[in-house]
């Protein structure tokens, strides 16, 4: 197996990653273009609602999905082609102008739902290669030592930026409607784009063979080089069950769970509270500590943990107790997550990192939200309880499959 030679760090040698600049610019784009898709989402879902009737809505919210789905293995290939760091730039920029551009039609007219719905396909389109770049460049920009303290970094980024995307979109929806709320989505999407341009990558050797390639065959050399290896293979299968079975009860099981015991939208936002806080909290101890040893036996083991929990949820009577419960799942799910996500960058090929990405990612966003009508439908079928305790065994396989592959049960984190 070939692997490819990268050129120094950008950063001091050794210099942790929470004091690095470098790893600083990149983080702070990361955090202002996920405070803007919350923020976008919050607008558009208003939008929508405002303008035609739920069913339709609901469409235009899930349209996003079909070309995020569907193209998410070619963006692995732009990603390898072209250089995450160019990818995610040239994604932050169209992004940007395309809710900046739908913000200007809303404060001119009302010109129905055909620009809301074609904004949903752009982000989709765009997010397809958008996610596949930003999984391949934080292995671009630190020391291989430092990928688990950067994983932990991007955790805590996405806990403030759900927790603060929220209300800046029910503020900005207030002050001036959905136009406004889409304008302050791009400005904040807006303001990566120069913090990115900031960022230094390694760059990797020059592939005089690439013009040569078809997009095709570039794809299909990644997943056999998937496919092959002793680490990613069983690593991918891992993700995509432990996301598979965590999605559906997490989101719409949570709802109707909520319902049937008479909690109320207060106690799912507890609930979601509880969630939070222990994903922040694994967050906050990889990027403090920075490793942590046996990472392949510590992923195992907290997706088994993560699994029983979230089995748990279903049987627990009182909110009190559904928070604890979910600040255990948060926990462990924020800790499992995170050190997978080190361990695919640490060990994928940098060269293959991106279609290494987008294999990882189409599971969370291409199969896992098809759980979520089912999980609907099967509780309304059987009830809360086999539900999750079917979607919490299908979680906790990726934790035997991590256990019984004795290369992935074995892998660790470089130091």
């Amino acid at each position: 197996m070939t692997t490819t030679v990268m050129t120094p760090a950008p950063a001091a040698e050794g210099r942790p990653a929470h004091r690095d600049g470098n790893v600083l610019r990149w983080l702070g784009a990361y955090t202002s273009s996920m405070i803007g898709d919350n923020v976008y989402y919050i607008a558009l879902s208003w939008a929508a609602v405002q303008t035609g009737t739920p069913a339709q809505a609901g469409l235009v919210m899930t349209v996003s999905a079909i070309p995020r789905a569907l193209l998410m293995l070619g963006g692995g290939v732009v990603a390898d082609r072209f250089g995450p760091r160019k990818v995610v730039i040239g994604s932050d920029a169209v992004r940007c102008a395309a809710v900046l551009a739908v913000a200007a039609l809303l404060f001119a007219t009302s010109p129905g739902l055909w620009p809301l719905a074609l904004l949903g396909l752009v982000f989709g389109t765009v997010d397809a290669v958008f996610m596949p770049a930003v999984g391949a460049l934080p292995a671009r920009i630190t020391s291989r030592g430092q990928l688990a303290r950067v994983q932990g970094m991007r955790g805590l980024a996405i806990r403030f930026a759900n927790v603060a995307g929220a209300p800046l979109g029910g503020l900005g929806v207030a002050l001036g409607g959905a136009a406004t709320a889409f304008g302050l989505a791009g400005a904040l999407i807006a303001v990566s784009v120069p913090l990115l341009v900031s960022v230094r990558v390694r760059e990797l050797p020059a592939d005089d063979a690439a013009a040569e390639r078809t997009p095709w065959r570039d794809l299909r050399e990644g997943l056999g080089y998937i496919r092959r290896h002793r680490v990613l293979a069983p690593l991918v299968v891992a993700i995509a069950l432990g996301d598979l079975g965590f999605v559906g009860p997490l989101n719409v099981g949570l709802t109707l769970l909520a319902d049937r015991r008479g909690w109320g939208a207060s106690g799912i936002g507890w609930v979601l509270a509880g969630f939070g806080i222990g994903a922040g909290a694994a967050a906050l101890l990889l990027t403090v500590r920075g490793r942590l040893p046996y990472a392949g036996r510590v992923a195992a083991v907290a997706i088994l943990a993560g699994s029983v929990a979230i089995g748990g949820l279903a049987f627990v009577p009182t909110v009190a107790a559904a928070v604890a419960v979910a600040l255990v799942v948060g926990l462990f799910a924020g800790l499992s997550g995170a050190l997978c996500g080190a361990l695919l960058q640490t060990h994928a090929d940098p060269a293959f990192l991106g279609r290494v990405s987008s294999v990882a990612t189409i599971g969370s966003l291409g199969l896992a939200p098809l759980s979520m009508p089912l999980t609907a439908a099967a509780i309304g079928w059987w009830g809360t309880g086999p539900v999750f305790v079917v979607s919490a065994a299908v979680c906790g396989l990726g934790g035997v499959v991590t256990l019984c592959v004795r290369d992935l049960r074995r892998a660790e984190l470089p130091r």
